[in-house]
């Protein structure tokens, strides 16, 4: 069938319902006219509105994540890590020889301070991390998500848009009435 013939046998159905006598619906007839142009006044209205989707859940997937280089902040105990030891030896050294050990410690700390300032401007961006460049095309990036409109899902668990049932249950597209008032 389709709409011509629908609006047909609905102009047929019209007639008969009110007691006139069925309408020749024929080629080139009045009723074959209308029908074929009120066909034509939908499908122009149909194609000329704006449809305002109203409800999506849908999965996305991610084809590509790239990230620029991060830099990186280190902690003192860090840069000091490999020296701690062998500072600590030497105070424990200065302590066995008598007399001296106070001003082994002496000199033992304020080599700690000069290290410690010497190595302060490296506690922030010390170094950088390099960017990540993952893509689908290379295996190299799997992910999930999704995105909505309407109401939150929470997570990809929550909807299935798979098939036409998950399709129909959590998409809507809408001709909202505003959207058409100047095509009525």
């Amino acid at each position: 069938m389709g709409l011509k013939a629908d609006l047909l046998d609905a102009i047929t159905k019209a007639a008969v319902e009110t007691g006139m006598p069925p309408p020749d619906t024929s080629d080139g007839t009045f009723a074959e006219r209308l029908a074929y142009h009120q066909t034509e006044a939908i499908a122009k209205f149909l194609t000329e509105a704006d449809f305002t989707i109203t409800q999506l859940k849908a999965p996305v997937v991610l084809e590509k994540i790239k990230t620029p280089d991060l830099p990186i902040n280190l902690e003192l105990e860090t840069l000091l890590g490999d020296k701690a030891p062998i500072l600590k030896t030497l105070k424990s050294v200065g302590g066995m020889i008598p007399g001296a050990g106070s001003v082994v410690n002496k000199l033992i700390d304020q080599l700690e301070g000069a290290i410690k300032q010497a190595v302060q401007p490296l506690l922030i961006g010390a170094g950088k991390v390099p960017g990540i460049n993952l893509g689908k095309d290379n295996g190299a990036l799997e992910s999930t998500g999704y995105v909505f409109i309407g109401e939150d899902p929470d997570s990809t668990d929550s909807f299935d848009t798979d098939d036409e049932s998950g399709q129909r249950q959590f998409t809507t597209v809408k001709v909202l009435r505003e959207d058409i008032e100047e095509l009525l």
